[in-house]
């Protein structure tokens, strides 16, 4: 124990040491995130040939970092626009631009960013204690299990369209349809392409977010006489650091709320290929589930807000459990982590944390050190 603690410690300074590192990833991590499509698997592959040149520490407090950060980021045009900018954000626009229509955007940016990095940095914290455990879940998750985690989502479609749970489950399974459009991972074989190479790979993310969301907001707007009222309108006119606080104001009231809705994304996290969007789209659920007023939900409620985004977040240091435990990436940022840690010779497994302690505490340490300095300096960005 007291071994474990002194290499906490020497870790904890040792990621302090690279603050230069972390700072300006963070806003890196923040526009890419903010970038409808572009998420921090991207942004790494494409700077691939700059984190190999690193030493390890380095690359991996880079690589976490803008994992991190690309997560918070994603929220943004969700509450600006109503276009998520990753898939783990879709079900941020359910309450966050409805705030915005309402002249709130600035204090549902300000509750975004605290709960982002409170249930990221808790989540980080628990993960870190309860590894073993964790990573036995994520051991015992195979096919069967995670169909019914898939089914369970789709069903959660149509508990959140309450008031048509028909629509809903047929969306859900429309969207399971053109899930499966692509090349067969077993036996190499096209699946409802209708002969076009541009399908092999699936439905392109961005060309599906931009139709999903943007196009269909764009004919909501066209029935609307005015998109934002006037009242609105003269609030959204005067950013005031007095919103910015209320905003964190109330989302600090809700501690509670953020503590128990990031522990189900980092559940959820630990299982391989669930994802954010299952823990997004599942804490929204549980939080209207046990909530006195869920009536209030889909209008602007700031629990309908903080429960997507503190789920979001706490999935990141989820998927890190089965790739350090277990050598399976719970993501594709976490895969391509892999790919990079492999090339630097570190070896997977239980023993990882006895051979090679300050890589393994070392990434949970970027993670939270990483939430720390995106709380203090995003939060005044929401002005």
């Amino acid at each position: 124990m007291g071994d474990t603690a002194l290499i906490l410690g020497e870790v904890f300074l040792d990621t302090l040491s690279y603050w230069w590192v972390i700072i300006p990833t963070i806003f890196l991590g923040l526009i890419v995130g903010g970038v409808p499509g572009f998420s921090a698997a991207n942004t790494i592959i494409i700077l691939m040939p700059l984190t190999l040149s690193m030493d390890l520490e380095m690359g991996l407090v880079f690589m976490v970092s803008l994992y991190c950060s690309a997560r918070m980021g994603a929220g943004i045009p969700a509450i600006l626009v109503n276009i998520p900018g990753t898939a783990g954000a879709a079900a941020t626009p359910l309450d966050g631009y409805p705030m915005t229509q309402q002249g709130r955007g600035q204090q549902a940016l300000a509750m975004t960013f605290v709960a982002s990095s409170l249930g990221g940095l808790l989540t980080t914290i628990i993960a870190l204690a309860a590894m073993p455990i964790l990573a036995r879940v994520g051991f015992y998750m195979h096919s069967v299990e995670m169909i019914v985690v898939m089914l369970f989502g789709i069903s959660l479609i149509a508990s959140i369209a309450a008031e048509d749970m028909l629509k809903g489950l047929i969306a859900g399974f429309l969207g399971l349809i053109l899930g499966c459009i692509g090349t067969d991972v077993i036996y190499a074989t096209p699946r409802g392409t209708f002969g076009l190479l541009e399908l092999y790979d699936g439905v392109p993310l961005i060309p599906a977010l931009v139709g999903l969301f943007a196009v269909s907001e764009a004919f909501v707007i066209i029935e609307k006489k005015m998109i934002i009222t006037k009242a609105a309108q003269a609030t959204m006119a005067k950013p005031s650091w007095a919103a910015t606080f209320e905003g964190a104001h109330i989302a600090f009231q809700r501690w509670w709320h953020i503590v128990w809705t990031s522990i189900i994304g980092l559940v959820i996290g630990v299982i391989p290929g669930a994802g954010a969007s299952i823990a997004s789209f599942v804490a929204y659920q549980q939080s209207r589930s046990f909530s006195k007023t869920p009536e209030l939900y889909g209008t602007g409620h700031p629990e309908g807000l903080i429960a997507p985004e503190s789920a979001n977040n706490g999935v990141t240091s989820g998927t890190l459990v089965p790739l350090l435990v277990l050598g399976i990436p719970g993501g594709a940022t976490a895969a391509i982590m892999l790919v990079v840690m492999q090339y630097h010779g570190v070896s997977f497994g239980p023993s990882l944390f006895e051979n090679q302690p300050k890589i393994g505490y070392g990434m949970f340490m970027a993670m939270a050190v990483s939430y720390i300095f995106m709380f203090f300096t995003i939060l005044p960005l929401s002005r």
